[in-house]
């Protein structure tokens, strides 16, 4: 996909003066070689005088970034322009003149005429050389052979799979595919991908297909037209995981296989594809792709499986277990150069051996022992006296200079907005800025004022000149806006936090990691190519840079890291990570083995079993096999057979491990016995996930304080979960924090954490706002959504886990809050909440102006919501002048829309009735 950048070159000196500016407006960037200034480019926009307040930073919080030279040849210092800003030839790439086979029109791929019209709109129109071999190897295209590969970031690796998954698709109507990503992040990127490259694309004619009904009721019909291929996002707290169904997809990303082999519909499946593969030794999420995968082999189905990855090292190993065809790819289509920057010294990154030769000799690391390429400055400003800010903040003021993207990776998210904010204030003012651009930021300002939480107080000074940062603290939406905001180049630098380098699909010319740390941890060889792959992409860039920038004590370890190898992926399933209890509960659960050899040969085709000894393998699930069965998740008859308990259904069902299983039916069984119903503390509870990892940490005055505002149901609440208002106190005043060291401490401080994390649900469900729930408990706006979304996920397991176990009064129960909880409202509001671009503060406004139910705002007059919206604005969102027109008239569609989705609803609403009754 191709993207295009304005290039707002900064006019030099020369130019300036020829033009009757000032020369002292213009000492921050450097002439760049090869860029040509304009006469569009150096025009200036000052707009007339206006009451509206001012946006950005004031001219009194500049600061200046520090010149970069070179000392690699002559010794002394001279200017040098960055390599980067040289527009040279990229290596030469076979075009489909000189090789037919690099147009995916070709005969040999059998790809529809459709779907190569729409990748070519993509700016996809050609394939490189290696993704041809790698899709044209023997049963690729047929679906018959397995496939594992490995490429690096920017290399074309996902164009690979999606070009065999959507072949599968298209060529066989009544098949499915199943694409499993990491990241609801990558989930919902993958969506909007696939959904322009399916775009007006038909399935074969004639099948059974799914109805396409507004229903979504998913029932089918025999169809003698033409079927559109169905793309569905699943993940934890989305709409469509709490009511998932196999028949309700065609392209999908998530976990559904196991309901597919127990309805015996497995067949129906005819690819599936694993992203991220080097992710199946996570103990959190990956080894679910190693179960999903092992199920597949056991079943010596027809699904093809592919895996990819681009930081894979023993792709041989995860190709002989997946019986896989295996390709390994080294191609970037963009020239990539790669520097480790030390204090304020620029050397090549392939010189790291040097450095610890150095350091085995213990000779001093500086500019006599180890001449570098390039210098950086010192700066006269205080503010800049660290040598790595310093660098950092040059780097990427002289890539956004000539209208070039910087990512810049930070270690935590507080240092990531303080870096932006040193970023800002060093780039080049907003006179020396096109009027056209300054226009487009506003417009985001204006984006991000009118979100739910408002505008956060350092993007409105830093978007003004070019700069933002991202991270998870910020909500979905905030997010959301910065990055596409990147992408078009209407932002020149975005500062990150590491977790950036596995999610969106950011590229920039230039990256720079601002230290190895990802927190206080070291990176990994692994988590810092993922970086560094981010630099230069096919179409955005001619060249990309990475920087990876260190103080002095640090730079022999740094220099480790950069020659330290790829870790090997191994299976998660290991007795210490615990997965094998899973993937045995699972297995016999779904009805895949019930007898002692049956699960022996499922086991035998498990990543564990190609690195661990027989023998000892044996031993290990015969021990996990019987901790199982007095935990009364199986159960054995006198033949040997095992069967699945309701217990072991109930947790399968709910996507919960065996341990999580037995936490979450002790709390149900004592809800059962005395359930607190005449408040919402109880529910709320049970509705926090089991595992420590995503909770907050406890702030004990908080807690205290929260806990003698409850009333007399909310205290019954505590003394029934185990909470000592005592405890409490005492931490609160003494300041410690509760120990997690045993089992037992574990168990103790897992209560008080979920009860923590219950008092920021019953605040959103009782319509307090993301941000001053955030405020309240000290934390960040996007921790608290994704408090909100993951309980929601956890909510729709524990449904389902009342649902196999047959408790129907405490499913209903949980259904009504699931639903509460969903629309942030309290009950009166859940219908109106249903209606798209209605949350739950706007759907109280529209409850107290009169439009009280859905028949309401149907019929409504859509000029007549519109006072009722802007009054849903935040208060930091003030319009001024021409903008208010062009304010309104945005308001005025919202409105439109709404009325729009509210009749839909309602139509919908009335012809269920209708059915009903009859």
């Amino acid at each position: 996909m191709s993207q295009h950048y304005t290039d707002y070159g900064a006019p030099t000196s020369i130019d300036l003066v020829k033009s009757g500016i000032p020369q002292a407006a213009v000492t921050l960037v450097p002439r760049i070689r090869g860029v040509v200034p304009t006469e569009s480019a150096i025009k200036l926009s000052v707009p007339p005088e206006t009451k509206r307040p001012r946006l950005g930073l004031d001219e009194d919080d500049h600061i200046e970034a520090s010149a970069i030279y070179s000392t690699a040849t002559t010794g002394t210092q001279t200017p040098l322009i960055s390599e980067y800003s040289q527009r040279r030839a990229a290596a030469s790439t076979s075009s489909p003149s000189l090789n037919p086979l690099l147009s995916l029109s070709h005969p040999r791929y059998g790809l529809p005429e459709p779907l190569v019209k729409n990748l070519a709109s993509m700016g996809i129109n050609s394939i490189y050389p290696w993704q041809s071999s790698c899709l044209l190897g023997r049963g690729l295209l047929t679906g018959e052979q397995n496939l594992v590969y490995s490429a690096p970031t920017g290399g074309g690796k996902s164009l690979v799979a999606d070009v065999l998954m959507l072949k599968q698709i298209l060529e066989k109507p009544t098949k499915k595919a199943l694409l499993v990503l990491p990241y609801v992040a990558l989930v919902q990127e993958k969506l909007k991908w696939l959904r322009r490259a399916v775009e007006g694309i038909s399935k074969t004619a004639g099948v059974e297909a799914l109805s396409s009904a507004d229903t979504g009721e998913g029932r089918r019909r025999k169809s003698e037209h033409v079927d559109s291929v169905r793309l569905v996002g699943f993940f934890g707290g989305s709409k469509a995981f709490r009511r998932a169904s196999w028949n309700d997809f065609d392209v999908a990303a998530n976990n559904l296989v196991n309901q597919a082999i127990e309805q015996c519909v497995i067949d129906d499946l005819a690819v599936v594809v694993l992203d991220e593969l080097h992710m199946i030794d996570d103990s959190h999420r990956g080894y679910l792709m190693e179960l999903l995968a092992t199920k597949l082999l056991s079943l010596q189905s027809k699904v093809q499986i592919i895996g990819m990855s681009a930081t894979l090292s023993n792709t041989d190993l995860i190709s002989k277990w997946l019986n896989a065809k295996h390709y390994i790819s080294k191609y970037k289509p963009v020239p990539i150069d790669e520097y480790l920057v030390v204090g304020s010294r620029v050397y090549l990154a392939s010189t790291s051996s040097k450095f610890l030769d150095l350091a085995d000799e213990r000779k001093s690391i500086d500019a006599s022992s180890m001449p570098p390429l390039r210098t950086v400055n010192k700066s006269k400003f205080k503010e800049l006296a660290d040598d790595v800010v310093n660098a950092v903040v040059a780097l990427a003021v002289e890539t956004a200079g000539p209208g070039y993207g910087a990512l810049v990776f930070c270690r935590s998210r507080q240092r990531s907005q303080m870096t932006a904010l040193l970023v800002s204030r060093a780039m080049p003012g907003e006179k020396l800025v096109s009027g056209e651009l300054m226009e487009r930021r506003k417009e985001i300002i204006s984006e991000l004022r009118n979100l739910a939480v408002g505008v956060d107080d350092i993007l409105a000074k830093t978007v003004m000149k070019g700069v933002a940062f991202h991270h998870a603290g910020m909500t979905v939406e905030e997010r959301c806006i910065v990055a596409e905001a990147y992408d078009k180049g209407i932002l020149k630098v975005i500062v990150a936090t590491c977790s950036l380098a596995a999610g969106i699909n950011l590229p920039a010319r230039r990256v720079i990691v601002q230290e190895a740390y990802m927190g206080k941890d070291p990176i990994g060889p692994a988590m810092l190519r993922q970086m560094r792959g981010r630099a230069g992409r096919k179409g955005k860039d001619e060249v990309g840079e990475t920087y990876l920038c260190c103080n002095e004590k640090d730079a022999e370890k740094v220099a480790e890291l950069l020659e330290t190898a790829l870790p090997k992926v191994e299976s998660s399933l290991t007795p210490e990570k615990r997965g094998i209890k899973r993937a045995l509960v699972e297995v016999i659960t779904i009805r895949l083995a019930n007898h002692e050899d049956a699960v022996r040969e499922y086991v035998q085709r498990t990543l564990l079993s190609h690195t661990m000894d027989p023998t000892e393998l044996d031993e290990m699930v015969k021990r996990c096999t019987q901790e199982l069965v007095s935990e009364d998740f199986l159960s054995i008859d006198r033949f040997g057979s095992y069967a699945a308990t309701r217990l072991s259904q109930a947790t399968v069902g709910a996507f919960l491990t065996p341990e999580d299983g037995v936490i979450v039916h002790n709390e149900l069984q004592q809800a059962l016995r005395a359930f607190v119903m005449d408040g919402e503390m109880h529910i709320f509870y049970l509705f926090t996930p089991v595992q420590l990892q995503g909770l907050a940490d406890l702030d004990w005055q908080k807690f205290r304080d929260e806990m003698e505002c409850l009333d007399e149901s909310g205290l019954r609440v505590l003394g029934f979960i185990g909470v000592n208002p005592a405890l409490v106190h005492r931490l609160a005043n003494s300041g410690r924090s509760l120990p997690e060291n045993t089992p037992e401490e574990t168990r103790i401080a897992r209560i008080y954490r979920r009860c923590y994390a219950a008092f920021h649900l019953r605040d959103l469900c009782n319509e307090i706002p993301v941000h001053k729930v955030a405020s309240k408990y000290d934390t960040t706006r996007g921790f608290v959504q994704n408090l909100a979304q993951t309980c929601e996920g956890f909510a729709a397991g524990t449904i389902q886990f009342c649902d196999r176990m047959g408790w129907g009064m405490l499913k209903s129960v949980f259904e009504h809050m699931s639903d509460r909880l969903k629309a942030g409202a309290r009950a009166d509001l859940l219908d109106l909440a249903k209606i798209p671009f209605v949350k739950s503060l706007t759907a109280r406004l529209l409850w107290e102006n009169g439009f009280k139910s859905l028949m309401a705002v149907a019929e409504s007059d859509p000029k007549d919501l519109v006072p009722v919206l802007l009054l849903a604005q935040p208060r930091k969102s003030r319009i001024y002048g021409d903008d208010e027109a062009e304010f309104r008239q945005k308001v005025m569609l919202k409105a439109e829309i709404i009325v729009g989705a509210a009749s839909r609803l309602w139509g919908l609403q009335q012809q269920v009735e209708i059915e009903a009754d009859l």
